[in-house]
């Protein structure tokens, strides 16, 4: 068998040794470029979070907030969006916004309160409710958010001694304050069509209030009856895809 000519022989091991250079630049190259690309989709991810959250801040909107001496700043707010209808406030907690209501209740999932689009969206009343809250019950929407955005403090509410520790909160409407006493927290189905139904006729009103009692996690002894006015806000659970909490207040 004729042997090949070291000349030869030196070609093809240098021929190999650069094949293998080069397959191991190209895998280094690729695993650095994919290095890079999780490392600015993640600082991406993580500036595109700390956006959504500092949109949803209460503390943003507290220069439109109304006092008893002056609504102008509020004012100056509806003139920029006409269906900013409210302010809610639930004492000792973050919930501290304007709200708002359109003509259905998916506008402003992703819309904030001065008409832009905003993953956070905004707190809304539903849309079959009356804007003066003179329905026997009112409901308000609102994302449930990580860093006690928008709703995210409802969750709390499901700790006894926290519901009992935080009772009281305020509605602003029509120039006026209105104070709201909570009295039951529901975890509930977000296609339960009884609770999920806004301006119950007048003979079905107790029946409304006997099933928020039913399914009440914690309640608290309070005179309430139908001839009273509702007032519900509504959130999203971390525990279920279509769980909701509700907390229940009278005004």
């Amino acid at each position: 068998m004729k042997r090949q000519p070291e000349s030869e022989q030196r070609i093809y091991v240098l021929v190999g040794k650069f094949i293998i250079r080069l397959l191991d630049s190209t895998v280094n190259f690729a695993v650095l470029t994919s290095f890079l690309l999780i490392f600015f989709y993640g600082s991406y991810a993580l500036w595109d979070s700390k956006q959504v959250f500092q949109a949803a801040d209460a503390k943003k909107y507290q220069v439109h907030k109304p006092t008893e001496d002056d609504g102008s700043s509020f004012e100056n707010l509806q003139s920029v969006n006409p269906e900013v209808a409210g302010w809610l406030t639930v004492y000792e907690t973050h919930i501290d916004y304007p709200f708002t209501q359109a003509e259905d209740n998916q506008k402003y999932i992703n819309t904030d309160v001065e008409g832009e689009y905003s993953l956070a969206g905004s707190i809304f009343l539903d849309y079959r409710n009356r804007k003066d809250f003179s329905d026997f019950n009112s409901i308000l929407y609102g994302h449930h958010m990580a860093e006690n955005a928008m709703f995210g403090d409802l969750a709390d509410f499901k700790d006894e001694k926290f519901f009992d520790s935080h009772r009281y909160g305020n509605l602003y409407f029509d120039g006026e304050n209105h104070q709201i006493e909570f009295f039951a927290f529901l975890e509930v189905n977000a296609y339960d069509s009884e609770i999920y139904n806004p301006a119950v006729s007048e003979n079905k009103r107790q029946e409304y209030l006997n099933r928020i009692f039913q399914e009440a996690l914690h309640q608290r002894e309070t005179e309430v009856d139908i001839t009273n006015r509702l007032v519900l806000l509504s959130t999203c659970t971390s525990e279920s895809t279509n769980g909701r909490h509700i907390l229940v207040g009278k005004m």
